[in-house]
């Protein structure tokens, strides 16, 4: 069996942000049950915060959904018909931006001490990436061994899972900016701060007293990235910030500012 995650993007008119959410939560939910191999879907919403606050962020919404199969030529197009229903009931914005990318996953999520596996994620961040050509292995191993670390153990920042873009995709198919996946998972109520935490530890300022490594030559600056929150299902991250460190160590005048550079 293998793990493949699809990341749909996509805008939905104004006037049906409600009648999207009930179709997700409702009818759309009871047919993905019945795909053969399907591991979980949740929906998410852009961010206010981002680690590159003047990046254009042209997906208001994320939906990302997980299988783990073991024909994906077969289990994982099945996916397409059911988004069509969207599609075809003006659900989805007919701007141009809807986006479809499946990958093919290095593995399931890798949990940081900060993850608290009794409550809910409060959101995702994604980055679409890819790697300086030669350069694979030496990314791979960057990322696994040194910057996945990194990342989970930033206050607010529970977990990571990556992967490589797929020839199996769902339709209707589309240009996608990167080859690599590297979904972090947050369990935070204060993202800014989360995020801003992220950039002085690779500056090497931040209260914490943790430095982040020289980011990898292997590490392509052909890469976007995207914050988003959770807004499906019936539970919710409850509040505060996962953290398995010391908190008490940050002044309050951290929180709030923006975040910058980003890895």
């Amino acid at each position: 069996m293998t793990l493949y995650t699809t990341l749909h993007l996509h805008n939905v008119p104004e006037d049906k942000t409600g009648a999207y959410a009930d179709w997700f939560d409702g009818p759309h939910r009871d047919a993905l049950v019945r795909l053969k191999g399907f591991a979980g879907a949740d929906r998410y919403e852009v961010t206010e915060a981002q680690i590159m606050p003047d990046a254009v962020q042209c997906w208001r919404y994320l939906s990302v959904y997980d299988f783990e199969v073991s024909d994906p030529k077969l289990q994982i197009p099945a996916l397409g018909p059911l988004l069509a229903e969207a599609r075809d009931s003006g659900l989805v914005s007919a701007d141009g931006a809807e986006r479809l990318h499946t990958f093919q996953l290095f593995g399931d999520w890798k949990i940081g001490p900060n993850w608290q596996r009794d409550k809910p994620l409060s959101g995702v961040s994604i980055i679409l990436g890819n790697y300086v050509p030669g350069r694979f292995d030496e990314y791979q191993a960057w990322y696994e061994n040194v910057h996945s670390v990194e990342v989970i153990n930033v206050p607010g920042h529970v977990g990571m899972k990556r992967g490589v873009l797929s020839d199996i995709q769902v339709e209707p198919r589309s240009y996608c900016p990167g080859d690599q996946l590297v979904m972090t998972a947050q369990q935070t109520d204060d993202l800014i701060f989360t995020v801003t935490d992220f950039g002085m530890r690779a500056l090497g300022k931040s209260p914490s007293g943790v430095t982040m490594e020289p980011r990898s030559k292997a590490g392509s600056v052909a890469r976007t990235v995207h914050y988003f929150r959770k807004i499906s299902g019936t539970e919710f991250w409850p509040g505060g910030v996962a953290y398995a460190g010391d908190l008490s160590v940050y002044p309050e005048a951290t929180r709030g500012q923006s975040a910058s550079p980003w890895r």
